[in-house]
């Protein structure tokens, strides 16, 4: 049983068909690519898969079940987590802190065991202090537990939306261009977190990008969007020597 599979999905903007008929299968364990120009479809999918938007038709299963038009909160729990184009964290908290968002899903106590400081609040605070001091530890920001998530770097912030999203314990990781703003020594370094997670988590990673470099040296299946309809999909090496999607999507 495949862990992702997306049939017939389908979503209508005021008569426009953003995405039309879109299918798509990811086994447990790949890396799995999602290429296409602007306003191709890639994060109008996104949204669909994370419940931002509701299908106008088609339908959503994530490891047997189905998660069709659930809010975003329940696909969470249900198991998939995302980072955006443009970083989204918690400037203000701290790298800790930022983690410790992520964490709560699985960590949860009631408002009143909050108030009034309630044994299981001490409990449930230490249990995530640890784990996520031990994410941070994976992703080298062990040292920078303290700083405002604004201080960091942007590749470290990169990594740091990497790792709140991994707290939530997700059974699919999506991407939305992480490379995006990033020089080409950054984007090397990406490519090697990304590789580690899904090596390291046993994750099974599903990301859009524009840098084709990225793309072809970690994606082991392709999916081509044009215009909301799938032009290509396959193999990597295979679909990126596609003429179709060379003559649309390469220039050549």
């Amino acid at each position: 049983m495949a862990l992702l599979e997306v049939k017939n999905l389908g979503i209508s903007f005021g008569g426009l068909r953003a995405v039309d008929d879109f299918n798509l299968t990811i086994e447990q364990g790949e890396l799995y690519g999602l290429i296409g120009p602007n306003g191709a479809g890639k994060t109008t999918i996104f949204n669909l898969l994370t419940g931002v938007y509701k299908p106008t038709d088609g339908y959503i299963m994530l490891d047997g079940e189905n998660i069709t038009g659930k809010k975003t909160i329940e696909i969470n729990r249900h198991g998939i987590a995302r980072t955006f184009q443009n970083i989204r964290l918690f400037s203000e908290l701290s790298v800790l802190d930022n983690v410790k968002v992520g964490l709560h899903n699985h960590h949860p106590y009631s408002t009143l065991t909050g108030i009034l400081r309630l044994p299981k609040y001490y409990r449930v605070e230490k249990e995530m202090n640890e784990r996520a001091m031990e994410l941070l530890k994976v992703f080298g920001l062990d040292q920078e537990a303290d700083y405002k998530a604004s201080n960091l770097p942007y590749g470290q912030q990169r990594k740091l939306e990497i790792a709140r999203a991994l707290a939530t314990d997700p059974k699919l990781l999506l991407l939305d261009e992480p490379a995006a703003g990033m020089n080409p020594n950054e984007t090397q370094e990406l490519m090697k977190t990304i590789r580690f997670v899904r090596d390291e988590f046993h994750m099974t990673i599903l990301l859009i990008e524009h840098d084709m470099k990225l793309v072809s040296g970690i994606c082991e299946k392709l999916t081509v969007l044009n215009f909301g309809q799938v032009l290509a999909e396959g193999e990597t090496t295979t679909v990126l020597n596609d003429p179709k999607v060379i003559a649309a999507y390469l220039g050549e």
